[in-house]
């Protein structure tokens, strides 16, 4: 119940943000949840036992939503201030990894949600379609799964997720995010939506297979408990983090 009432009161917020919120008021909420997400990365990160990446992240994450030029070129200015930062460490066997642990953390949280501005710059419903991808796939992973799963996944990174879980996730985003952008965009064939949905709901479900392989290797459960039923917002957009780049690909390479 904790888990339906959580979504209850996030969706109608989403959906007002991104159909109706200005650039500036996306960009912010965008940078709120991806730093949330970065806070409990952290946090997870530091139990791995080279330290918290630092609040840098927090700043680089931000200008690299902003940011129209070349990102690679950034992403060497954290490396490189990372790196300058270790230099004060008392175990300078740890700089190195404190160093890659922020320019992950950046690139990971803050470069995936880089996807949502210019997904939604060509349509708001486009981004939608990304949201629902992950969103009604986890649904029908969860029902499924739980009832009916027997063939187990991945059991050393999450044991509770099973193939009929999986497989339930992909059929659910075809018939209801692949629905919604087939009568919200037109001129998407249907055998491209279904196998752009096909292609981000299986990135979304390795997503999430990732952060749990994350938390799994901290000895973590929970990225938080912000989100009553979900755990923390890292729990929560993990499958999204890997899903709206593939859709963004789509949409810059093909579509």
């Amino acid at each position: 119940m904790k888990r339906v009432l959580t979504a209850v009161a996030l969706v109608p917020f989403v959906v007002a943000v991104v159909f109706w919120g200005n650039f500036w008021v996306f960009v912010a909420v965008v940078w709120l949840v991806a730093s949330l997400c970065y806070r409990e990365y952290s946090a997870i990160a530091a139990d791995y036992g080279f330290g918290a990446p630092g609040v840098i992240g927090y700043a680089a994450g931000g200008v690299l939503l902003l940011w129209e030029g070349d990102a690679w070129w950034l992403l060497v200015v954290v490396a490189i201030v990372g790196l300058t930062a270790g230099l004060r460490d008392a175990e300078l066997g740890k700089a190195l990894p404190r160093a890659a642990l922020l320019v992950m953390g950046v690139v990971y949280i803050y470069g995936c949600w880089k996807c949502a501005l210019p997904i939604r710059e060509r349509s708001a419903h486009w981004l939608m379609y990304g949201l629902l991808v992950n969103w009604v796939g986890d649904i029908g992973a969860y029902y499924v799964g739980r009832n009916f799963g027997r063939h187990k996944m991945a059991p050393r990174v999450s044991p509770k997720k099973s193939w009929e879980g999986a497989a339930a996730s992909v059929v659910t985003s075809i018939v209801v995010a692949g629905g919604y952008l087939v009568r919200t965009v037109p001129g998407v064939s249907i055998a491209v939506v279904v196998l752009l949905t096909m292609a981000a709901n299986a990135a979304g479900q390795v997503g999430d297979l990732a952060e749990s392989a994350i938390k799994r290797g901290a000895g973590v459960k929970d990225s938080g408990g912000i989100l009553p039923g979900h755990g923390g917002f890292f729990d929560r957009v993990d499958s999204t983090l890997f899903s709206l780049p593939v859709i963004y690909a789509y949409l810059k390479f093909i579509g």
